[in-house]
């Protein structure tokens, strides 16, 4: 256990992978059931299980893969100290309480609830706070709206559930997604083509060919994509905000074709930050079109969740265990197939929400089996670099 919580990613980065298993485990098993005709009564969470399901994806798997990656980048960013072993044990301590307490919130009085789960993000961005001010660059500064803005979203969840507000529950799920979503613009805008060039530049490509980014493309790509939570926070009209998602998917597609994606074709560690950055631009017009009245906005939320958050987490997942572990920066061939397995998921599952009828239970149940096959292969992998101490340095591979 001590190795565990000696560094943010390891805690918190196999807490994201045991309950992206376990929590799509639930789901499929209600789903079997409903789809078999049989009845699911008695739940302990109280809540619709699509509801359970949503908030836990949102706020639960993907607030500990955020966790994991701030307490590891931060420190390098500005030099200053990693959090200590006993923070990150009481940091994934509130973060399992949050989990806990949504669990059982059938049998728990709703305040109790909210602010068990509501806990969580508040610590986490005051430790990021204290570390960010040693060198407080405006691009870091803004991981900090951004986890307000993941918070926000959660809070107008648990006001509904406490019946103190009747109709914010969407709209903070929402909210908490696509603050999600701006997080992975900002970040993957960062790591897909300086990665990418890095990798070029060890293999002696010729410096025209590398990533190149453009800020004409590149700010508004960041700055539309951060506005659609904004927006939806002050109940803009759904035309203007479907209108921006779709611009600000249409830019992501347009940074990819400058950053040299078909180079990475047969290094899977590279390929799937690309491919994340692809779902985010896919996620984002379909979501803005079925605002605009055209197409499933469950199908297009699902390509986010599934394919830019849950595929772009688990891409800077497995490569920050392997680098901040020593390890050589390829990754094992059970991730490289996770990778596949969970972009398939995404698009299995937008079309059972694009098909109705018969299919539509075997490709969600479809959909959720991969996911779970996904990342049981990243815990098969890399669950033991998590719990073993980094070897020697000569051993593995700068990052």
């Amino acid at each position: 256990m001590k190795t565990v919580f000696s560094e943010g990613f390891r805690a918190f980065f196999g807490a994201a992978g045991l309950y992206a298993v376990f929590s799509l485990l639930v789901w499929e098993l209600y789903l079997g059931i409903h789809a078999s005709g049989g009845l699911v009564t008695g739940l302990p969470f109280g809540v619709p299980p699509h509801l359970w399901h949503g908030h836990e994806m949102i706020f639960g798997y993907a607030t500990a893969a955020l966790g994991g990656f701030l307490l590891t980048a931060v420190p390098n960013w500005t030099g200053a100290r990693s959090a200590p072993q006993r923070f990150i044990a009481l940091a994934t301590g509130l973060w399992l309480a949050g989990r806990i307490a949504v669990w059982f919130a059938g049998y728990l009085p709703p305040v109790l609830v909210a602010v068990a789960d509501l806990a969580f993000l508040p610590l986490l961005a005051f430790k990021i706070a204290l570390q960010l001010v040693r060198r407080p660059k405006p691009q870091n500064m803004v991981f900090l709206a951004f986890i307000t803005l993941i918070w926000v979203g959660n809070l107008l969840v648990h006001l509904e559930w406490t019946g103190l507000t009747g109709d914010t529950l969407a709209t903070g799920m929402r909210a908490g997604l696509f603050g999600l979503c701006a997080m992975i613009a900002v970040l993957g805008g960062r790591v897909t083509p300086a990665f990418t060039r890095n990798a070029m530049k060890r293999a002696g490509v010729d410096e025209a060919r590398w990533p190149v980014s453009h800020p004409a493309v590149e700010r508004p790509a960041v700055l539309l994509v951060a506005a659609v939570p904004v927006l939806l926070l002050a109940q803009a009209p759904a035309a203007l905000t479907g209108a921006v998602a779709v611009i600000a998917g249409l830019l992501q597609f347009a940074r990819l074709a400058t950053w040299a994606g078909r180079w990475t074709w047969n290094q899977p560690i590279l390929w799937s930050l690309h491919l994340g950055i692809a779902f985010l631009g896919a996620g984002l017009v379909t979501w803005g079109l079925a605002a605009l009245g055209y197409g499933s906005e469950v199908g297009a939320l699902h390509i986010l969740g599934i394919g830019a958050v849950g595929g772009m987490t688990l891409a800077v997942m497995s490569r920050a265990i392997l680098g901040h572990s020593g390890r050589a920066l390829v990754a094992p061939r059970p991730v490289a197939v996770a990778y596949a397995l969970v972009a398939a998921a995404a698009l299995i599952r937008w079309l059972g929400s694009e098909l109705a009828g018969d299919l539509y239970f075997p490709l969600m149940l479809g959909a959720g089996a991969l996911w779970i096959a996904g990342f049981t292969l990243f815990l098969t992998a890399l669950g033991p670099i998590i719990c073993t101490p980094r070897p020697p340095r000569e051993q593995g591979a700068a990052a």
